[in-house]
């Protein structure tokens, strides 16, 4: 992968990532109440369901891309454009993306929770979430490069994916009530929404003009 693509797309799978949403909420509130190291059972079935997302995604794109090389094209202003898009909603937010930690104990399995059950809810609640087949569809194509062989690019991606989702599962789940104290206070979400979504603009406009 070129460099300059691989720089621009770290950092946004990590503050995609980073950002509150119902895995991390769920971690956070599991390490809280029953442990990392048994929350590390819902992060195993949960960075298996997104990784089915991504390379489905990855899967379907490259199919396209091999057999319709000019929709490539398509894809690219799509995918740009998308990631500007979330960006904006990013700032618009106000907090909205913060859960109720209220929600969220309440679907959080008791301590006596067995890993098998840990694991499938991290899986189903990573792999039912429409929004992540959408965002994987849309993120990966202005990512790589026409020229290069496709699937290393791919298997890079989905790679680095995995990667930025376990480091923030890890830092929501080992956060303890000082990250609740401040991911309860929608000024505090709003302004990591507002850094993401400044860098989300950033980048989608870069890539659909680049």
């Amino acid at each position: 992968m070129e460099l300059s693509l691989l720089a621009a797309f770290v950092p946004t799978a990590f503050f995609v990532s980073i950002t509150p949403g119902l895995c991390m909420t769920l971690a956070l509130t599991m390490g809280m109440t029953i442990g990392v190291r048994k929350t590390m059972w819902m992060m195993a079935g949960e960075l298996m369901g997104v990784a089915i997302v991504a390379v489905s995604s990855a899967l379907g794109v490259a199919a396209i891309m091999l057999q319709y090389p000019a929709v490539f094209a398509i894809f690219k202003y799509v995918g740009g454009g998308y990631l500007a898009y979330l960006g904006v909603q990013m700032w618009r937010s106000r907090g909205r993306m913060a859960l109720s930690f209220d929600a969220a104990a309440s679907i959080a399995p008791g301590k006596t929770a067995t890993p098998a059950a840990l694991a499938t809810q991290g899986f189903v609640t990573a792999i039912a979430n429409p929004k992540g087949w959408a965002f994987m569809i849309s993120l990966l194509p202005p990512f790589i490069h026409i020229g290069q062989p496709v699937m290393p690019q791919l298997s890079a991606l989905v790679a680095i994916l995995l990667v930025m989702e376990l480091i923030c599962l890890i830092l929501y789940a080992s956060g303890g009530k000082s990250l609740r104290h401040f991911l309860e206070k929608s000024g505090n979400v709003r302004i990591l929404n507002r850094i993401a979504g400044t860098l989300m603009i950033g980048v989608g406009i870069w890539l659909a003009t680049s």
